[in-house]
């Protein structure tokens, strides 16, 4: 928080807009419409609520209007990140449809093209997918794109992860949440400008904004009633929220420059140890850096295993694993946490297909065999974790989380 996000809540209290309409909500609409380049933005009450509707809305476009007490999907197969956190999938489940995971490729750690491509040849009849932005780093969007319109799909973008990182489509910089058909970011507390919560739907279509706007404010018709002809939703963002994302968008450049010293500090700082950062496509992407991660090299993983809910890990001189990393963090209370752990091995979604870039089908998750080289999305979580990242860290303090990690090599 900088003060200014006081500001304009205070000024919502004063003049009483406290709710889902005000000068707030206007403002920020119009103010992220612009940062980002698209030319509508529906503010909502969190990025979760923006892919549902996106989510909701290509249902629709591409299936028609879903029949009584059904989603708009109505059991078609919707190919989906594999490795990102649940609120990217869920909304598939929201809308009847059946989630058909893509692995993750080394490069970005984002949806495998390759394994897209597969996919398409297993299923060609599936024309929607959802592609996250794993912790602000864009994935491949030109290739995603080309294979998309080749086979007439469309693109649910969940940006929540990556405001302001920008990608290079055609040989042009344009913003994420701009690259699909649909686009969704997030203000969450953990996000790199936050409200506490919210999020919002991003289009170039006024169409689009208008029912995505109609249905977050529970599908109210046009007349002196409440009036109801299809299903809708608490989904609006409230004027108090908007306040506070109205305070925080100017320092979103300033966060983002945070973020990648951040980053550029962990690259130095561990240079010398069996790891790797999170990868970026350095000619065709801009990350924002928003979390800062590592993965240690397969040759010097000390022996790690995990349950459902409990791991067991032994330490090895020379070797590591990411939860003894973190137990070691932990320690000095400085707060990592795991790679999202992939979709494809969830207990809910143990069931849905999943698929590599040797089109590999499975119905349900085997564990991760090392050397095979087949379930990426397995491999990166089983190697890697998430970084301490707040941009309000110190450099003392992350000298200290540095070193911490180094006495784990020990």
């Amino acid at each position: 928080m900088h003060g200014e996000e006081q500001k304009w809540v205070d000024e919502a209290i004063r003049t009483n807009w406290v709710s889902t309409v005000g000068a707030n909500i206007n403002a920020i609409e119009e103010q992220i419409a612009e940062y980002v380049g698209c030319k509508y933005a529906v503010a909502l009450s969190a990025g979760t609520a923006a892919l549902h509707l996106a989510t909701k809305l290509a249902g629709e476009k591409l299936y028609g209007q879903a029949k009584p007490n059904a989603g708009t999907l109505q059991s078609h197969k919707v190919f989906c990140s594999d490795v990102t956190f649940d609120a990217s999938i869920n909304p598939v489940a929201y809308e009847d449809g059946e989630a058909v995971f893509i692995d993750t490729e080394y490069d970005t750690w984002n949806m495998c093209p390759e394994a897209l491509g597969k996919a398409f040849e297993m299923y060609p009849d599936v024309k929607l997918v959802i592609v996250a932005h794993l912790y602000g780093t864009p994935g491949k969007m030109q290739q995603i794109k080309e294979i998309c319109d080749k086979h007439g799909a469309l693109i649910v973008e969940d940006a929540a992860e990556s405001l302001g990182a920008k990608y290079k489509l055609n040989g042009k910089w344009v913003e994420t949440g701009t690259l699909g058909n649909f686009n969704a970011i997030s203000f969450n507390g953990n996000k790199i400008i936050t409200g506490s919560s919210g999020g919002m739907f991003l289009t170039n279509s006024k169409e689009d904004a208008e029912k995505v706007r109609k249905w977050s404010t529970q599908s109210r018709e046009a007349a002196p009633w409440y009036q109801h002809e299809e299903i809708g939703y608490n989904y609006r963002m409230s004027n108090i929220v908007a306040g506070i994302v109205r305070g925080q968008l100017p320092y979103l450049d300033e966060h983002i420059a945070q973020k990648k010293a951040i980053y550029e500090r962990y690259a130095k700082g561990l240079a010398d140890l069996p790891v790797k950062m999170n990868p970026w496509d350095r000619e065709n992407s801009q990350p924002n850096f928003w979390l800062s991660c590592l993965i240690i090299d397969k040759e010097a993983m000390a022996p790690q295993v995990r349950g459902e809910q409990n791991y067991l890990y032994k330490h090895e001189s020379g070797k590591s694993s990411p939860q003894e990393i973190l137990e070691a963090m932990a320690a000095i209370n400085a707060e990592g946490r795991p790679i999202w752990k992939p979709m494809h091995m969830q207990p809910i979604y143990r069931t849905n297909a999943f698929i590599t870039k040797e089109g590999n089908g499975r119905g349900k998750s085997n564990a991760y065999i090392a050397g095979t080289g087949i379930d990426v999305g397995a491999d990166i979580f089983q190697r890697g974790l998430c970084l301490p990242s707040d941009n309000k860290m110190t450099a003392e303090q992350q000298d200290k989380i540095i070193e911490g990690i180094h006495k784990c090599f020990l």
